[in-house]
């Protein structure tokens, strides 16, 4: 497959595992999983022509480690982003002192006032760094980076997760631990 190839397919790819599997006729089992059979298929008729070599390549290649598949490759999963409910057995973990989101200069005002919440998503996503905070929020327009005060947050009883491929995900992140600068 070309890199442009491989970008185009991931990205249906995160439609399909995180958001809307029925667009390609599968299920996602209660944590996630789609059968890596029935994705193929799904995928070859919806005029994704994929192999399981090319699966193995994208999980395998993908920058952001957005997919996994299980120790037999029979199952694969999104690692984090889903929009649909499912339990994606994380186990809760104290998080750094400070974490990092990403976003664009015109939600700034919605975020002073409602904090970060997960919108369509199950988690408010957060990184260990700047620059990671940066590359997302430059998706949609000036990037504006926000330093959580996160164990802060723990120690005031939420909680937090650290998905397989290092995004830090809670519930939602009030006003009171966001420094907008």
């Amino acid at each position: 497959m070309t890199k442009k190839e491989i970008v185009t397919v991931s990205k249906f790819m995160s439609l399909v595992l995180r958001h809307r599997p029925e667009k390609i006729g599968i299920t996602l089992d209660q944590n996630g999983w789609a059968d890596t059979d029935a994705l193929i298929s799904g995928m070859n008729q919806a005029g994704r022509r994929v192999t399981l070599q090319d699966l193995k390549e994208i999980v395998d290649t993908n920058d952001k480690q957005r997919f996994k598949f299980n120790d037999n490759y029979s199952k694969i999963r999104a690692n984090q982003g889903h929009s649909i409910s499912v339990d994606l057995e994380l186990k809760e973990i104290s998080p750094p002192e400070t974490l990092y989101h990403g976003t664009a200069s015109c939600f700034v005002k919605a975020i002073k006032e409602e904090g970060l919440k997960p919108k369509g998503r199950q988690h408010v996503h957060l990184s260990v760094d700047v620059e990671t905070a940066v590359n997302v929020g430059s998706r949609h327009g000036k990037a504006v980076v926000l330093t959580i005060y996160s164990h802060r947050m723990y120690e005031d009883g939420y909680k937090f997760y650290l998905s397989e491929n290092n995004v830090w995900l809670t519930s939602a992140v009030p006003t009171e631990y966001i420094d907008i600068r």
